[in-house]
């Protein structure tokens, strides 16, 4: 599905149009977002982690890097907005062009590392009164000496004004980051950052390309540390078949492609945590059945970015209307009802 700005936008180099449209956003949230949409329907409502969302629909980190256009994005219909990543220290990021879409597949590939402008500029330019969840997404900075630390610093600073934390460890483009998920280094972060946090929701999100025994690790070191939430996951370093001149990219791939390996992966969480923990699913979701269909299977909420790239910005309220539809084609009263059922 196209919307009208999509050719103008595709038109230009992707990170450039991701730029402006980020700007555009941003002004439309200092002007009041007028024409606001959202899909007010009780049966959307849910809560996870102790926090009440409007709906299960979430954008995910990485399209708001700096929380520049909370405002904008939340009238969107989103019920909650992930900032991020956030490091302690501004960094430039990886060498452009590290932006690809690849258009036949309606996927993306991406090689960021982690560009933003540091942690306490972020928290400084976030609205006070929001209308949905705010989550802010945070990450070391590249040539940190203590990764654990600058954790640490992130969880810290950021626990005094999100409704929740996350913790990535999970981004291909960080040479070493995706090492934190695995066996002691994981078991010190968590717990540090479980400190860290204090009473503030902490959410981890992880690869994946994660296998059988690290699935299983990873889970036991969440219900041991008494993390809130797992989201699965980031992009994929792996390639499935793609059509795209782009597809020989470095970095890792997003949007429709991923979907067969993100919906089997959290499946694999779901039975590793026992459903002891919300998941939170992210990866090729770009409609309300797909949404549905990772809802049944497991997850508490949903989270999308690249298929915004795709289909627009109506997307989050068509999605957000076909799943509630769902929801009571099946006799569903709520979503806590039918998460897990399928």
């Amino acid at each position: 599905m196209t919307f009208p700005m999509r050719p103008a936008l595709f038109a230009l180099d992707a990170e450039r149009a991701h730029r402006l449209t980020i700007r555009g956003l941003a002004l439309w949230g200092r002007l009041g977002t007028p024409g606001a949409r959202q899909v007010a329907d009780p049966a959307l409502a849910t809560t996870v982690a102790g926090i009440r969302f409007a709906n299960p629909l979430g954008l995910a980190a990485g399209v708001d890097k700096d929380g520049e256009a909370v405002a904008g994005l939340h009238a969107l219909g989103f019920g909650a907005v992930e900032v991020g990543t956030l490091t302690p220290l501004p960094q430039p990021g990886n060498p452009k062009p590290r932006l690809f879409r690849l258009i036949e597949d309606e996927a993306v590939i991406n090689r960021m590392g982690f560009n933003n402008g540091g942690l306490q500029a972020a928290l400084g330019r976030l609205p006070v009164s929001r209308r949905g969840v705010l989550g802010l997404n945070v990450g070391a900075n590249k040539d940190a000496g203590d990764r654990i630390a600058d954790y640490v610093t992130g969880v810290t600073a950021a626990a005094k004004v999100a409704d929740y934390v996350t913790i990535n460890i999970s981004s291909p483009n960080t040479p070493g980051l995706r090492d934190l998920q695995h066996g002691s280094a994981l078991r010190d972060l968590l717990a540090a950052t479980r400190a860290a946090a204090g009473t503030r929701p902490l959410f981890l999100k992880v690869a994946p390309d994660l296998e059988g025994p690290a699935i299983d690790d990873i889970a036991r070191a969440v219900i041991d540390n008494r993390l809130d939430a797992l989201i699965i996951g980031n992009t994929t370093i792996s390639r499935p078949p793609l059509a795209s001149t782009n597809a020989s990219e470095s970095g890792g791939l997003s949007g429709a492609p991923l979907a067969t390996l993100a919906r089997q992966k959290l499946r694999d969480f779901r039975v590793a945590t026992g459903a002891a923990v919300p998941l939170i699913a992210v990866g090729g979701i770009g409609s309300g059945a797909e949404a549905y269909d990772r809802i049944r299977a497991g997850a508490s909420l949903v989270q999308l970015y690249s298929a915004m790239v795709y289909a627009g910005p109506g997307l989050p309220t068509r999605i957000l209307r076909d799943l509630a539809a769902l929801l009571r084609r099946d006799g569903y009263g709520s979503i806590t009802e039918a998460v897990g059922a399928g």
